[in-house]
């Protein structure tokens, strides 16, 4: 994997997937977004939100991951990265830009104050822009557990991005979206439609893989939460020999989803968990993988920063259906609940790139 491959690819918000996982980009950045939220993740958004939507009101959505397939260290300067799992789980931001001439935002929830500050940072551009003031109310409705290392913050801050974008008339492409999230926070790669490589710390794509069939994921969550910001912090224990290991986990990865195989992509992921434990030790991976072995799962995906592990099954596999059963009921033993989540599998996807 070299640098000279990766390209940012300008993408609008995409339509959340109803029943098959599969999604493309909607030339408009809205029209569907907001029948495809209320129907797809009830949120409590009406169907048509996207179409009724008038001046000064911007919706946008973004999904969430399943922890990430890689996340490691690469033999390199600021080598800090990640790739990507997108999973069908959302959050929807709604901005409502409000007349007269104060400049106060305002989020709900109140807790949300990272999208808060950068619904600020929007705001100030376009009243550099027009002259005027920028007042508004934005409003974050989201499935994605937080704290849990789903990219529920990433996920809460490009769909404020898209949303208070729309609203204030201030384009929102991508290489736009990092450098203001690079201010914030540490965040993973969710603004671009496909399963991406991304450097997490610093806030930019290496480079964007491609797309995978849709995968089942049986997870569950150890307890507790992290913070992003906190856990980056941590100095990473890594060797050079470590990080070695990851540039040639990612080359392999990267050729996996070329060629849509995965079995490599499930070994690959496992061996991420392994090698994460190192950083965030997690007590269910032994069990976990034992469990994948007994079903015939792909292999073990874990949120690296976070709580969640899950196992990885072919939703295509003939014995599908006995897999996942007999995969929850075996997570559901070692206590906790079991959540199941699907993978997004991405038409029109740039691969390879």
């Amino acid at each position: 994997m070299r640098r000279e491959g990766t390209r940012e690819v300008e993408r609008e918000p995409v339509d959340p997937p109803l029943e098959t996982g599969r999604f493309r980009p909607h030339p408009s950045g809205l029209g569907s977004a907001g029948v495809g939220v209320g129907v797809g993740v009830g949120v409590g958004v009406g169907a048509g939100v996207g179409a009724g939507v008038g001046a000064g009101v911007g919706v946008g959505t973004a999904f969430g991951t399943f922890g990430e397939l890689l996340q490691g260290v690469l033999p390199e300067e600021d080598g800090d990265f990640l790739v990507t799992l997108p999973v069908a789980r959302w959050t929807m931001a709604t901005f409502r830009r409000e007349p007269g001439s104060s400049a106060e935002l305002t989020v709900w929830p109140p807790r949300k104050t990272k999208a808060l500050q950068l619904a600020r940072t929007i705001s100030e551009l376009a009243a550099a822009r027009t002259g005027s003031p920028v007042g508004g109310t934005l409003a974050i409705n989201s499935v994605i557990p937080e704290g849990k290392g789903l990219a529920s913050s990433s996920a809460d801050l490009v769909a404020t991005a898209r949303a208070v974008g729309q609203a204030l008339n201030v384009d929102m492409p991508p290489a736009r979206i990092e450098r203001l999230l690079a201010r914030i926070e540490p965040t993973d790669g969710v603004l671009y439609p496909a399963i991406v490589a991304f450097h997490h710390r610093s806030v930019r794509l290496r480079a964007i893989l491609g797309s995978l069939p849709v995968m089942t994921v049986v997870g569950i969550d150890e307890g507790g939460s992290v913070d992003t910001v906190d856990f980056n912090r941590i100095p990473k224990p890594f060797t050079l020999a470590d990080r070695h290991e990851y540039a040639r986990l990612l080359d392999r990865l990267a050729c996996a989803v070329r060629r849509r195989d995965l079995a490599e992509v499930g070994r690959v992921a496992t061996r991420s968990a392994e090698m994460n434990q190192l950083l965030r030790h997690k007590w269910s991976l032994e069990p976990m993988r034992e469990i994948c072995r007994e079903v015939g799962g792909l292999g073990v995906a874990v949120g690296h920063s976070g709580t969640t592990l899950g196992i990885l099954l072919d939703t295509r596999d003939p014995s599908y259906t006995q897999r996942v059963s007999e995969a929850a009921r075996a997570c559901g033993e070692l206590g906790g609940g079991v959540s199941v989540y699907r993978t997004l599998s991405f038409a029109n996807c740039a691969e390879g790139s």
